[in-house]
């Protein structure tokens, strides 16, 4: 059984103006969920807001003071401004994004529990995966893919996998982990992307990153699941695995140029299912708000074995047609990101650029 974790918190206006994330990523995905008929009382649970022990277990005392006394304030200092790196264009101050960061931390550590009560756990406000310690960074106040982590160390788990298939490096879970030897990182990002890290030569045993190039399609990114996700889960046979699938790794992302299909990913995450008894998928980047949010939903849909439909209801597609962006072109827009849920494939040449890489990774893992 599959479990729904999510919160009526994000209905609230987030980001402010003219920022990525702007947009009602996901308060849609649970509409369409419901839409769908995917969602009940038995499946769905509501997301618990971390307290301020919680959040200080890992994030600095004083980022987190500053972060919660700013919020009520409404208005941000220099000088906390310098030193946390919030109530910037990045990570811009708005009311009530204490709360929501707190609220994302939580749904992750329920997300975790109910994983170790054998449901795999989707979260999909999760995936915040560039929150550092002692500032944000990257859109991410508060890191909640850590507190999966550590809520499964907490029970005892010693053999632990992050698997990151976001478009960009999951650098801040990368850091928390770096000394933990019950935890593998893994994670599977576009080259010269921001945050410019987890390049080929960061790896090391324990720490795994795969950068590949611009325009990775459905076939490549295949053969990185079979050449490089499954031996890396055969080997280490991990206990439990959170993953953060990020939709900005699909192609017309705004935010990225890799080109895969919301298929491949569910692909993916249906893999990692089967090398581990617990199971946690979180949510993560996602620019383009048509192809995230079908994404999401698809992977939901897959996780809790529903048939997928050929052509949405009218009322998943009027939740669809709402949207607008400064982000993509109206003559970019195709007609199928309204009426369909699944993506063309984007199946094409697996470059012998990606082979070597996948070779260098493993050579360093052996």
């Amino acid at each position: 059984m599959a479990v729904y974790i999510g919160s009526e918190i994000y209905r609230r206006s987030a980001f402010g103006h003219n920022h990525p994330l702007s947009y009602a990523r996901q308060e849609s995905v649970l509409d369409m969920c419901r839409a769908l008929g995917w969602l009940d009382d038995e499946n769905f649970i509501i997301s618990p807001t971390a307290d301020l022990p919680t959040l200080t277990r890992y994030h600095r005392s004083d980022y987190v003071a500053a972060l919660k006394t700013s919020d009520a304030l409404g208005s941000v200092g220099v000088d906390i401004r310098k030193a946390y790196n919030f109530g910037t264009m990045e990570n811009p101050l708005f009311k009530g994004v204490f709360n929501r960061a707190a609220t994302t931390i939580g749904g992750s550590i329920e997300a975790a529990k109910q994983a170790l009560n054998g449901k795999a756990a989707f979260h999909p406000s999760g995936g915040t995966h560039h929150g550092m310690k002692d500032h944000a960074h990257g859109f991410c106040y508060f890191n909640d893919p850590v507190y999966a982590i550590l809520t499964l160390l907490d029970a005892g788990l010693e053999r632990v996998l992050y698997v990151d298939i976001d478009a960009h490096h999951g650098d801040g879970v990368e850091v928390a982990f770096l000394d933990e030897p019950r935890v593998t990182t893994l994670s599977i990002h576009e080259e010269n992307r921001w945050p410019y890290s987890g390049k080929l030569e960061d790896n090391r045993p324990g720490c795994i990153n795969l950068p590949v190039p611009h325009s990775l399609n459905d076939s490549e990114f295949a053969y990185i699941n079979d050449q490089l996700v499954r031996p890396i889960c055969d080997t280490l046979k991990p206990q439990a695995i959170v993953v953060t699938c990020g939709a900005d790794a699909i192609d017309a992302d705004p935010l990225s140029k890799m080109s895969l299909s919301n298929g491949a990913l569910w692909a993916a995450v249906l893999q990692l299912a089967k090398s581990t008894e617990h199971l946690v998928v979180l949510g993560g980047g996602g620019y383009n708000p048509w192809t995230t949010i079908r994404a999401w939903v698809g992977l939901w849909g897959v996780l809790n074995s529903q048939t997928l439909p050929k052509i949405l209801p009218d009322k998943a597609q009027a939740i669809l047609a709402r949207f607008d962006s400064d982000l993509i072109d109206e003559e970019d827009r195709l007609p199928e990101w309204i009426t369909r849920l699944e993506d063309q494939e984007t199946p094409g040449e697996i470059r012998e650029d990606v082979k070597r890489r996948v070779k260098t990774v493993l050579k360093v893992q052996k």
